[in-house]
Protein backbone atom coordinates (compact mmCIF):
# COMPACT_ATOMS: atom_id res chain seq x y z
CA UNK A 1 0.00 0.00 0.00
CA UNK A 2 3.07 2.85 0.73
CA UNK A 3 3.77 2.05 -3.21
CA UNK A 4 0.15 3.19 -4.24
CA UNK A 5 0.47 6.37 -1.63
CA UNK A 6 3.72 7.62 -3.20
CA UNK A 7 2.25 7.14 -6.54
CA UNK A 8 -0.91 8.96 -5.05
CA UNK A 9 1.26 11.60 -3.92
CA UNK A 10 3.23 11.94 -7.14
CA UNK A 11 -0.21 12.08 -9.03
CA UNK A 12 -1.28 15.15 -6.77
CA UNK A 13 2.25 17.07 -7.20
CA UNK A 14 1.45 16.69 -11.17
CA UNK A 15 -1.98 17.91 -10.44
CA UNK A 16 -0.51 20.91 -8.56
CA UNK A 17 2.08 21.68 -11.21
CA UNK A 18 -0.95 21.78 -13.94
CA UNK A 19 -3.51 24.34 -11.56
CA UNK A 20 -0.48 26.51 -10.64
CA UNK A 21 0.79 26.41 -14.15
CA UNK A 22 4.07 25.86 -13.63
CA UNK A 23 3.95 22.57 -16.28
CA UNK A 24 2.48 23.60 -19.83
CA UNK A 25 -0.88 22.69 -20.80
CA UNK A 26 -1.85 18.90 -20.51
CA UNK A 27 -4.13 18.91 -23.87
CA UNK A 28 -3.30 17.14 -27.04
CA UNK A 29 -1.48 19.86 -29.16
CA UNK A 30 -0.99 19.31 -32.66
CA UNK A 31 2.24 19.07 -32.19
CA UNK A 32 1.96 15.93 -29.99
CA UNK A 33 2.48 12.96 -32.50
CA UNK A 34 1.49 9.13 -31.52
CA UNK A 35 3.89 7.71 -30.31
CA UNK A 36 5.69 3.74 -30.49
CA UNK A 37 7.46 3.17 -27.15
CA UNK A 38 10.06 0.21 -25.84
CA UNK A 39 11.07 -0.34 -22.75
CA UNK A 40 13.36 -2.07 -20.69
CA UNK A 41 13.87 -2.83 -16.89
CA UNK A 42 14.05 -4.31 -13.50
CA UNK A 43 10.71 -6.25 -12.38
CA UNK A 44 10.61 -6.57 -8.54
CA UNK A 45 13.18 -4.02 -8.23
CA UNK A 46 12.40 -3.13 -4.57
CA UNK A 47 11.59 -6.51 -2.96
CA UNK A 48 14.42 -8.92 -5.12
CA UNK A 49 11.92 -11.42 -4.44
CA UNK A 50 11.53 -12.18 -8.13
CA UNK A 51 13.59 -10.15 -9.84
CA UNK A 52 13.59 -10.64 -13.86
CA UNK A 53 14.36 -8.20 -17.09
CA UNK A 54 11.15 -6.73 -18.51
CA UNK A 55 10.69 -5.95 -21.63
CA UNK A 56 7.75 -3.34 -23.10
CA UNK A 57 6.08 -2.04 -26.36
CA UNK A 58 3.17 0.33 -26.27
CA UNK A 59 1.89 2.31 -28.66
CA UNK A 60 0.76 6.32 -27.47
CA UNK A 61 -1.92 8.11 -28.85
CA UNK A 62 -0.83 11.44 -29.73
CA UNK A 63 -4.47 13.02 -29.74
CA UNK A 64 -6.57 13.17 -25.99
CA UNK A 65 -9.87 12.89 -24.55
CA UNK A 66 -11.24 16.21 -23.51
CA UNK A 67 -7.87 17.35 -24.64
CA UNK A 68 -6.47 15.56 -21.45
CA UNK A 69 -6.60 12.09 -21.29
CA UNK A 70 -4.84 10.05 -24.09
CA UNK A 71 -5.01 6.34 -24.37
CA UNK A 72 -1.97 3.83 -24.45
CA UNK A 73 -1.81 -0.18 -25.26
CA UNK A 74 0.54 -1.85 -23.89
CA UNK A 75 2.11 -5.18 -23.54
CA UNK A 76 5.09 -6.26 -21.08
CA UNK A 77 7.04 -9.32 -20.90
CA UNK A 78 9.94 -10.50 -18.24
CA UNK A 79 12.33 -13.09 -18.37
CA UNK A 80 10.84 -15.10 -16.08
CA UNK A 81 7.61 -15.69 -18.74
CA UNK A 82 5.74 -13.02 -17.12
CA UNK A 83 2.78 -11.35 -19.48
CA UNK A 84 0.79 -7.76 -19.13
CA UNK A 85 -1.27 -6.88 -21.68
CA UNK A 86 -3.51 -4.14 -21.24
CA UNK A 87 -4.55 -0.14 -21.95
CA UNK A 88 -5.40 2.58 -20.39
CA UNK A 89 -5.30 6.84 -20.10
CA UNK A 90 -2.25 8.64 -19.75
CA UNK A 91 -1.95 12.44 -18.27
CA UNK A 92 1.11 14.00 -20.42
CA UNK A 93 2.55 17.54 -18.64
CA UNK A 94 5.03 19.25 -20.57
CA UNK A 95 7.17 20.90 -18.09
CA UNK A 96 8.81 23.11 -20.30
CA UNK A 97 10.04 22.35 -24.08
CA UNK A 98 12.21 19.50 -23.46
CA UNK A 99 10.65 17.64 -20.66
CA UNK A 100 7.61 15.52 -19.83
CA UNK A 101 5.98 13.49 -16.65
CA UNK A 102 3.70 11.15 -17.97
CA UNK A 103 1.33 9.67 -15.44
CA UNK A 104 -0.74 6.44 -16.43
CA UNK A 105 -2.82 3.85 -15.08
CA UNK A 106 -5.31 1.15 -17.16
CA UNK A 107 -6.25 -2.29 -16.39
CA UNK A 108 -4.72 -5.51 -18.03
CA UNK A 109 -4.51 -9.67 -18.43
CA UNK A 110 -1.45 -11.05 -16.51
CA UNK A 111 0.41 -14.28 -16.58
CA UNK A 112 2.53 -15.07 -14.00
CA UNK A 113 4.71 -17.95 -16.34
CA UNK A 114 7.23 -18.86 -14.23
CA UNK A 115 7.70 -16.07 -12.41
CA UNK A 116 5.30 -13.62 -9.67
CA UNK A 117 2.48 -14.83 -8.48
CA UNK A 118 -0.06 -10.99 -8.20
CA UNK A 119 -2.72 -12.74 -7.10
CA UNK A 120 -5.10 -12.52 -10.07
CA UNK A 121 -5.34 -12.48 -13.97
CA UNK A 122 -6.97 -8.91 -13.56
CA UNK A 123 -3.92 -6.53 -12.51
CA UNK A 124 -3.45 -2.71 -12.74
CA UNK A 125 -0.57 -0.93 -14.23
CA UNK A 126 0.17 2.58 -12.58
CA UNK A 127 3.13 4.41 -14.21
CA UNK A 128 5.15 7.87 -13.25
CA UNK A 129 7.37 8.90 -16.12
CA UNK A 130 9.91 11.29 -16.77
CA UNK A 131 10.88 12.16 -20.38
CA UNK A 132 13.42 14.27 -22.04
CA UNK A 133 11.83 15.57 -25.61
CA UNK A 134 14.16 15.75 -28.32
CA UNK A 135 13.29 18.53 -31.35
CA UNK A 136 12.10 15.93 -33.75
CA UNK A 137 9.62 14.71 -30.56
CA UNK A 138 11.14 11.13 -29.71
CA UNK A 139 11.84 10.78 -26.10
CA UNK A 140 13.87 9.35 -23.60
CA UNK A 141 12.57 8.72 -20.80
CA UNK A 142 12.89 6.73 -17.15
CA UNK A 143 9.97 5.35 -15.24
CA UNK A 144 8.58 3.69 -11.74
CA UNK A 145 5.17 1.49 -12.47
CA UNK A 146 3.07 -0.61 -10.08
CA UNK A 147 1.02 -3.53 -11.05
CA UNK A 148 -1.43 -4.70 -8.52
CA UNK A 149 -5.10 -6.20 -8.15
CA UNK A 150 -6.01 -3.72 -6.10
CA UNK A 151 -7.46 -5.79 -3.69
CA UNK A 152 -9.51 -7.91 -5.62
CA UNK A 153 -7.38 -11.21 -5.69
CA UNK A 154 -6.93 -13.78 -2.60
CA UNK A 155 -3.94 -11.89 -2.57
CA UNK A 156 -2.07 -8.88 -3.58
CA UNK A 157 1.38 -8.59 -3.63
CA UNK A 158 2.04 -6.42 -6.30
CA UNK A 159 5.57 -5.10 -7.92
CA UNK A 160 7.64 -2.04 -8.78
CA UNK A 161 9.21 -2.13 -11.99
CA UNK A 162 12.34 0.62 -13.04
CA UNK A 163 12.24 1.29 -16.50
CA UNK A 164 14.41 2.74 -19.25
CA UNK A 165 12.23 4.23 -22.22
CA UNK A 166 12.43 5.21 -25.80
CA UNK A 167 9.52 6.59 -27.85
CA UNK A 168 9.33 7.12 -31.45
CA UNK A 169 7.05 9.23 -33.09
CA UNK A 170 5.41 7.01 -35.67
CA UNK A 171 5.10 9.42 -38.59
CA UNK A 172 8.87 9.16 -38.55
CA UNK A 173 8.64 5.32 -39.17
CA UNK A 174 5.76 5.53 -41.72
CA UNK A 175 6.81 8.62 -43.80
CA UNK A 176 3.34 10.56 -43.37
Amino acid sequence: MGHFKNLTIATALAGLLGVTGLAGPATAQESDPSLLALGVGWYDFNLGDDEAADFRIEYRHGQGFFDILKPFAGLEVTSDGSVWAGAGLALDFKLGNHVALTLSSGPGYYSEGDGKDLGSELEFRSQAELSYIFDDKARLGVAVSHLSNAGIGDRNPGTEVLSLYYMVPLHSLTGN
